[in-house]
This record gives structure tokens, C-alpha cells and sequence, in this order.
């Protein structure tokens, strides 16, 4: 066992990195750093309970690329691994920006289609640093200082923070490992590059070496207030945070009961848990957008927004669901005798099947019957009204879904279920008195439930 594997396989111990086994997706460069990072993690697979798959991604901005991606390959079969090949084809021109998203959308593809628990990657302490740096060359905020965490959302594990970049390249030598040395990570018209070989040795001359490991305690010490922050939200009842799949919400009058200081930092902290990197000027908008009425929206950028929904300020990413804000979803339609079947209407799912119709359906119920015929469940549209069940006249669709204090942005989006130009139903909300089958008469029970939730009322 090498010195550095026994360094790892303490640190995974006391960190507990690998909660649990399952695949783990490790991206492989080719460079010293992430061959060391497969190696080590190879040997340390079975007991950590890992299935491991590597993953290299060809970004096309060098000629000779292809032959990188033969020799992580043939590093694949060494180990007896599974191994997926991306072919970005980005071209030369490509920036350091351009090239991250893809590489990460990429390997994102591969973790699903995988199932894999974990994504891992090989940044280690020198990277740390020079993120440190740049973030504070940037003017990010205090939280941003903390670098690169060791774990993040979606599985993403970096366990070599803790190394540099020297014992990495001693183990991979030790080892006899083959390794592509790639000349664009000493190019200076890179950014990170020029942090790497012009402004660090420029810093370490003046201010000694160090003036690295300076750098990795400011680091830590940020990310231990981040920390602080983050638990902080568990001891603010008044804020009522909730967090959700898309986004998270708070109590409009407990963020209102601090001071702007302390309401952009618990903003910006509940973000963080959200998976939103929220800066200073956007969580002082937010702070401003929450004290104005309700139905206000606010575009944050990256598919978030912000909106003021009754007593709630909420913030939401519609691209989780694979969709923009205000996209409209497609309509389910159920043909006359097909009396059983599931659908799936943006974050509702729809059940229906044959049952008798009950003595007594409720009016506001998530379950109601339908006499037979073709029906569909659609999206709200301009007009909709119905005679609610036990009712006297029509009321507009849009004014009941706003007194069940639906949010102004999931009106568009909230399942309708109508006949031709006749609403039955708006679940949760209520029935209409139109297409009531008579008790014990043949008819379909529908169900309508929100993803993941026992039923569709977040609200209940």
C-alpha cells in the first residue's frame, strides 16, 4: 500500500465521503490528477462498497484528443472497468467556461443513464486554492470563499481536497502509471492557467510558500461560517423554511422581522441549501420583492424565479422539471371506454380506472367519478368557468384557483379536467355539478397527486 492510499483511506474513514456504496462515476482526464484519483479509488472499491465506471470527456480542442481518450480507455480495461467515452467536438476556439458545462453536462448524462450514486472528480488541494483566488479576484462574497466542497448536490464527491498536487503526481510515479501531460493547463491566456503559473509564483515569491496553505485556511475558514449559516436556518421557526425538489419558500413576515443584513443572509443561506448560488445584490432584491404584493415575479437567471405568492416568497427551478417557466404542458386525453390508465401532467400524476359511482363526492376532494364519454386534462385557459358542485352560477377557473391560494405562476400550469368546452373538475379545488354520475352507476374515479406526495396539495 502506498503512503498516499493509506492517507486516503483514513480521510474517506473520517469523512465518510462514501456514505454508502453503489456506482460512482470517477471522471478521468488522463492527467496525473485523475489517474492517481482512479487508481486509488480502484483499489479502495470494494471495501467503500463502490462499483466504479470511468468516464473521459473529449472536448475536440486539440488534434491529438482522440489518442487521450484511447489511452484512458486501455486504463479502463486495465482495471477491468466499464468505460464511457463523450466526444464533445468543441473546437479549438472553445473557452475554459464553455468547455466546464459541457464536460459536466456530459458526465451529468452518463450518472443517470449509470444510476449511479456518485459523480467523482479529481480536484485536490491546489485547485482549491487557486478557486479561492480567483473567486476573491471576482469579489465574491464570504461564502464563496469557502472553495470547492468535498461532497455537493447530485452526488458530486471530490475527495482529494486534502491532497496536493505533488502527492499526487508521486503516487501515479510510484506506480509506474502512464499519464497525459496537457499543455493548456500551462497556457496563461486560460485564466485558471495564468492564476497556476503567473500570479500564485508571483504571490509565494513575495510572500513565502506559505502563502498557499494561507490561502486553504481563509478557505477553511470561510466554509466553516457557510457552514454556520446553513444551520442557523434550523433555529428561525418564524422563517417557516420549505424546501422543495425545484426551489425552496419562506414566510414573507418572518423575513420581514429582520434587518436587511441578516434577511439577505438567511436568504442567500436557504439558497445555498436549494442548490442556488445566490450573491449580495440578487438576495437584496429578493428582500425588496418580498415585501410587495402578491403575483409579483422576478427572473433570477439559470431557469430560477422568484415570486410573491400570498404570504410565501417563493423560489423555483423550472428546469429541474426539464422546462422554462411558463411552459405549458401537454394535454391528456382520455377517449370514450378507456376506462383505466395513469398519465403524468407536468408535477401531477393522473390515475383513473372503472368504479361505481360513490352516494356523496366531495366538492374540493383530490378524487372525484365521471359519467363515461371522452374527457382530457388540460391547462387552464382565458375564460374557464364552471357551476361548482352544491353552487349557483359560473365562477371564473382563475378567481377559484387564486382563493385556493395557488400561486399566480402554477395557475398556468394547474391540471384542468374538462369536456370539450365543459369543466368537471379542478382537482383539489372543486367539482363542478357538470357530467355527475347518479350513486352505484357505472363510472371513472380519477386521481389526481403531486410527484412524491401522498397528494397533490402542498397547501393541506
Amino acid at each position: 500500500m502506498t503512503p498516499l492510499l493509506a492517507r486516503l483511506r483514513d480521510h474517506l474513514a473520517r469523512r465518510r465521503l462514501f456514505a454508502g456504496g453503489g456506482t460512482a462515476v470517477v471522471a478521468v482526464s488522463g492527467g496525473p490528477d485523475s489517474v492517481a484519483l482512479l487508481d486509488l479509488l480502484h483499489a479502495l472499491a470494494p471495501e467503500l462498497g463502490l462499483s466504479l465506471v470511468v468516464a473521459h470527456a473529449d472536448h475536440g480542442m486539440r488534434a491529438d484528443s482522440g489518442t487521450v481518450g484511447q489511452a484512458v480507455a486501455a486504463l479502463a480495461r486495465r482495471y477491468g472497468l466499464p468505460f464511457e467515452l463523450g466526444e464533445l467536438r468543441l473546437g479549438p476556439d472553445a473557452t475554459e467556461t464553455v468547455a466546464r458545462r459541457a464536460r459536466y453536462a456530459w458526465l451529468a448524462e452518463v450518472q443517470r443513464r449509470r444510476a449511479a450514486r456518485y459523480l467523482v472528480t479529481a480536484h485536490h488541494r491546489d485547485d482549491q486554492v487557486e478557486t479561492i483566488l480567483l473567486r476573491l479576484l471576482r469579489g465574491s462574497a464570504p461564502a464563496g470563499l469557502a472553495g470547492m466542497p468535498a461532497r455537493a448536490r447530485g452526488g458530486l464527491v471530490r475527495p482529494l481536497l486534502a491532497f496536493t498536487r505533488d502527492d499526487l503526481v508521486e503516487h501515479v510515479a510510484a506506480r509506474g502509471l502512464a499519464v497525459h501531460d496537457d499543455p493548456t493547463n500551462r497556457d496563461p491566456k486560460h485564466l485558471r492557467s495564468w492564476v497556476r503559473t503567473v500570479l500564485l509564483p508571483l504571490v509565494c515569491a513575495r510572500l513565502g510558500a506559505r502563502a498557499r496553505e494561507d490561502l486553504a485556511r481563509a478557505g477553511r475558514a470561510a466554509a466553516l461560517e457557510r457552514r454556520a449559516w446553513d444551520r442557523v436556518l434550523r433555529y428561525l421557526p418564524d422563517l417557516e423554511l420549505r424546501l422543495h425538489e425545484d426551489g425552496f419558500d419562506v414566510a414573507r413576515g418572518g423575513l420581514a422581522g429582520y434587518d436587511n443584513a441578516l434577511a439577505v443572509a438567511v436568504l442567500r443561506a436557504a439558497a445555498r441549501r436549494a442548490g442556488l448560488v445566490l450573491g449580495p445584490r440578487r438576495a437584496r432584491q429578493l428582500v425588496r420583492l418580498a415585501q410587495r404584493s402578491s403575483g409579483r415575479r422576478q427572473a433570477l437567471g439559470g431557469g430560477w424565479a422568484a415570486e410573491v405568492a400570498f404570504d410565501r416568497l417563493r423560489v423555483r427551478c423550472r428546469t429541474r422539471e426539464g422546462r422554462e417557466v411558463g411552459e405549458v404542458w401537454e394535454v391528456v386525453e382520455v377517449v370514450a371506454g378507456n376506462t383505466g390508465g395513469r398519465a403524468r401532467f407536468g408535477t401531477f400524476r393522473v390515475e383513473w380506472s372503472a368504479e361505481p359511482a360513490p352516494a356523496h363526492v366531495a366538492r374540493g376532494d383530490w378524487t372525484t367519478w365521471i359519467a363515461g364519454g371522452a374527457w382530457e386534462v388540460r391547462p387552464l385557459r382565458p375564460g374557464d368557468s364552471l357551476v361548482p358542485l352544491g353552487g349557483v352560477g359560473h365562477r371564473p377557473v382563475r378567481r377559484l384557483l387564486m382563493e385556493a391560494r395557488v400561486s399566480r405562476s402554477d395557475r398556468a400550469q394547474y391540471p384542468i379536467v374538462a369536456r370539450g368546452q365543459t369543466i368537471l373538475w379542478v382537482p383539489g379545488v372543486c367539482r363542478s355539478a357538470a357530467d355527475l354520475p347518479r350513486p352505484g352507476t357505472p363510472a371513472v374515479r380519477v386521481d389526481v397527486t403531486k410527484h412524491g406526495e401522498p397528494q397533490a396539495d402542498r397547501r393541506a
